[in-house]
């Protein structure tokens, strides 16, 4: 199995489930642009998530995209894992918060997780670069 390729592939589909996610609320709600300023609003936290979607997830994509070309170590696939699984996490706490005012336990590990191990991977690939 390759790690580095399925991370992508789950990131990518993070992303259109996001996109697809926003449509059917936007359905839902017959509201066809924009969302309301209600942070309780299903439109308003399927908007928010796919836009932190979109903010970190081609990020982290291609740092992993690119390190799964120099054969990484094992420590380093966990880290790829653990970032995916951090942007999963945030877009489920966003999702399923009663409200964005309030932070969501998934939302905070998921954050944590995007910013520990997305770092991880930059500064491996800086690594990686200057050897």
């Amino acid at each position: 199995m390759n790690i580095p390729l399925l991370c992508v592939a789950l990131l990518g589909l993070l992303t259109i489930a996001a996109g697809f996610r926003v449509s059917l609320a936007r359905a839902s709600s017959g509201i066809v642009q924009g969302y309301p300023d209600d942070p309780a609003h299903t439109l308003h936290k399927a908007a928010r998530a796919h836009g932190n979607t979109v903010e970190y997830a081609p990020v982290i994509a291609l740092l992993i995209y690119i390190l799964g070309a120099y054969n990484p170590p094992l420590w380093l696939l966990i880290c790829m894992v653990l970032a995916t699984a951090g942007r999963y996490l945030i877009w489920l706490g966003l999702l399923l918060s009663e409200t964005l005012e309030k932070p969501h336990i998934l939302r905070i590990l998921g954050s944590l997780m995007t910013y520990v191990f997305g770092l991880i991977l930059a500064f491996y690939l800086l690594y990686v670069a200057v050897i």
